[in-house]
């Protein structure tokens, strides 16, 4: 038999580094949120829906520069723009032009550029806060149901029955249809913008409530955190430091979901007659308002493609953020 052969001991020994570098390149970890921000980026759908949403809040904060640039003040009458006798804008298609970009509105010749872009404020504000409402409350007493369990999650799982079968839609009509002249310090448009926030956001918190009590109810069996209550962590700090931490991802996926079925409710609630109050503009309000003047296509027509581009793009954009966060679709 022929004797194995002497290797030299520095021959035989790997080096780790050589092997975990490999040709100098470091191995470095991915963290949740630049794996959901890979992902997002191959999803072009969803990359557009984003940017059509940044573009829509730019308009909202920039309203005043855009309307000065493009258009007229929204609630400036522009009389020379009506024919007299029909009390209908000049000119075709809505008295389009150069000057007037989306035409003017019949009877009183206001620009509807400028009330469209004008209504883009009203509405956002009020679906971007809204949301922050009903998260905060839905999610404190989602971790909370879904943590402790017990009575305290049957309490708040009854409640959370009573306000999904809860009738809306009647209740806001008949609230926002008394709201006084003012009250908390507030007083006319403010003052109904606040209500329409407290309105929509109180009472849309038990959707975000059971997604966020489902989650919790997973995490709480987790290794991590029978490690924290095993090593004498309070409740406060379990939650805070790690349940919280992992519901971000969720939370943030059914924010930007809730977002637009918000700002459809608000939109509601003007064609209604009981949002804001005119001439004060809003999409709901102006779709409203062209309801009487069916034969002129391009006042119905604008307001409307505002509201379903924007609840798109919201759509699409959260689809694609819950895509990118959920593991199990990839």
């Amino acid at each position: 038999m022929t004797a194995p052969l002497d290797v030299p001991g520095s021959t035989a020994e790997a080096n780790p580094e050589a092997v975990l570098t490999g040709a100098g390149k470091s191995i470095q970890g991915r963290s949740l949120t630049r794996i959901a921000w890979m992902r997002l980026r191959r999803d072009k759908v969803a990359l557009g829906g984003g940017i059509v949403v940044i573009l829509l809040i730019l308009v909202a904060i920039f309203q005043g520069p855009i309307i000065s640039a493009f258009g007229h003040p929204p609630l400036e009458f522009h009389q020379d723009q009506i024919d007299p006798n029909t009390l209908l804008p000049k000119g075709a298609f809505g008295g389009m032009s150069s000057e007037y970009l989306l035409g003017v509105e019949p009877v009183n010749g206001r620009d509807i550029f400028s009330r469209i872009v004008a209504g883009a404020w009203i509405s956002l504000l009020i679906g971007f806060l809204a949301t922050m409402l009903s998260v905060i409350i839905g999610t404190t007493l989602g971790v909370i149901a879904g943590y402790f369990g017990g009575w305290v999650d049957q309490i708040i799982g009854r409640l959370m029955d009573v306000f999904l079968a809860f009738p809306l839609l009647v209740f806001a009509i008949a609230l926002a249809g008394v709201i006084p002249d003012k009250g908390f310090g507030l007083e006319g448009n403010g003052l109904r913008i606040a209500m329409l926030i407290f309105i929509i956001g109180f009472f849309s918190w038990p959707s975000i409530g059971r997604i966020v009590r489902g989650q919790t109810l997973s995490l709480r069996e987790r290794e991590f955190v029978d490690a924290a209550k095993s090593l004498g962590a309070r409740h406060g700090y379990i939650l805070f430091r790690e349940v919280l931490p992992n519901l971000m991802a969720p939370i943030l996926v059914y924010a930007t979901l809730l977002i637009p079925t918000n700002i459809l409710f608000e939109a509601a609630l003007s064609f209604l007659g009981v949002g804001i109050n005119p001439p004060t503009p809003t999409w709901g309000g102006m779709l409203s308002e062209a309801v009487r003047f069916y034969t002129l296509p391009h006042f119905v027509l604008f307001p409307g493609l505002a509201i379903f581009i924007t609840v798109l793009a919201f759509n699409l954009f959260g689809d694609g953020l819950r895509d990118a966060f959920d593991p199990r679709a990839h």
